[in-house]
């Protein structure tokens, strides 16, 4: 097997069992590995370390299958989704959509798959994903045993791998043109081909349910809300009204029939961008008793974190200049560059600048079918706050 061999103390995070090699930690590779082969890592002094798949163009030269010597193949894939599905057994919430592979926190690293019905839908971001799509397509199959196999390899992360994006059939019968699931009794529209990651954002699922427990009697901000998961939560939870912003006019014509779906009053749907709509807002004057701020990734890297932290601060700062005393703000960040500390920094800092005083009433984060390996603190992108503005009851 060909060998990527570290640089002299460049080992430790591997035994820590951190399953990521950067390019700069490494002194050589022996042999010719293609693009997502398999390669056994060692350090320096020629120990082994782990088996990995092979990157060549991505920064991330290697990441981890197995820290075992072993052979990777079609029964690996099989075991390592039939231990993750195991693993779901128990903690998952009424319903029939919920992620059945989460990548790293899987020893799966660059596979996702989740399930929506009879449809499963498959998303590969890493070279050595890509190399094992049908092996991982066929273990699916086998496991899951749904009647569609669909895949949606088009994040933006391919390019650092020098991958194309793929969407299209892997395995049974194309899925339908609507697929309705349904979500802790809530019933939402996906559409698998062309939505947002594979069709809707599974890691908020415990947090629309929060949502919904909190919504009554309340009048409801819905930013960033896309096809109206938080939306129809808040009106089965009783909230008086919901006023739903968001850029694409196609996903709030799907927020409307979901909200219809599930036979509940219609929102307020505004179409445009947030900053914009929401310093539109505050200068007619408009208050809320809860609002959501759920945007898309801000910084995706480190790298981009300061240009982030600059866009957090001012839609959560006009969030808080719109609610009433005793409001309750929903604010998440789901960009891997900007930590839990420094978001809550960023939130405070809004605070601040708002002139309110605020509390944090709770912490929030993905789902269960979302876990965090204890190796791996990188698997928590989505990081949330219930913040309470003092004053009211």
């Amino acid at each position: 097997m060909n060998k990527l061999v570290l640089k002299p103390g460049r080992e430790k995070s591997l035994k820590r069992r951190h399953p990521w090699v950067f390019s700069g930690a490494v002194a050589k590779v022996t042999g010719n590995p293609g693009s997502g082969e398999t390669i056994e890592i060692h350090a320096s002094t020629g120990e082994f370390l782990a088996v990995a798949a092979y990157s060549s163009q991505s920064q991330i030269v290697a990441r981890v299958w197995d820290w075992a010597k072993r052979e990777i193949d079609a029964d690996f894939f099989r075991g390592r989704i039939e231990r993750a599905l195991a693993l779901r057994t128990r903690l998952l919430p009424s319903g029939d959509a919920a992620r059945l592979a989460h990548a790293e926190s899987d020893g799966l690293p660059g596979v996702v798959a989740d399930r929506y019905g009879e449809i499963v839908v498959l998303q590969l971001s890493s070279a050595g994903a890509v190399r094992w799509r049908d092996a991982l397509a066929d273990a699916l199959e086998t496991v899951v045993r749904p009647k569609t196999i669909f895949e949606r390899s088009d994040a933006d992360v391919l390019a650092l791998e020098g991958i194309e994006p793929r969407i299209g059939m892997l395995r049974g019968v194309p899925p339908p043109a609507q697929v309705t699931v349904d979500e802790t009794g809530a019933r939402f529209e996906i559409d698998v081909p062309h939505g947002h990651k594979t069709g809707f954002y599974l890691d908020q699922r415990a947090n629309r349910l929060r949502l919904r427990e909190l919504a009554a009697k309340r009048e409801v901000l819905d930013c960033f809300a896309y096809t109206g998961g938080f939306t129809v939560n808040a009106l089965i939870g009783g909230a008086t009204s919901v006023t739903a912003i968001d850029s694409s006019g196609p996903a709030l014509e799907l927020l409307a029939r979901n909200v219809a779906l599930n036979r509940l009053p219609q929102a307020e749907c505004i179409e445009g961008d947030v900053f914009q709509l929401l310093r539109k807002l505050r200068d007619q004057a408009r208050s809320f008793d809860l609002i959501v701020l759920d945007p898309p990734k801000f910084a995706p890297t480190a790298a981009h974190a300061e240009k982030a932290a600059r866009a957090y601060k001012d839609i959560n700062l006009l969030a808080f200049k719109l609610l009433r005393p005793g409001g309750l703000l929903f604010t998440f960040s789901c960009s891997g560059g900007v930590s839990r500390d420094l978001f809550q920094k960023i939130i405070a800092g809004a605070a601040l600048d708002a002139g309110v005083e605020a509390q944090i009433v709770e912490q929030l984060s993905a789902g269960a079918d979302h876990p965090v390996a204890l190796n791996f603190p990188e698997g928590e992108y989505l990081k949330g706050f219930i913040c309470r503005v003092a004053g009211g009851v």
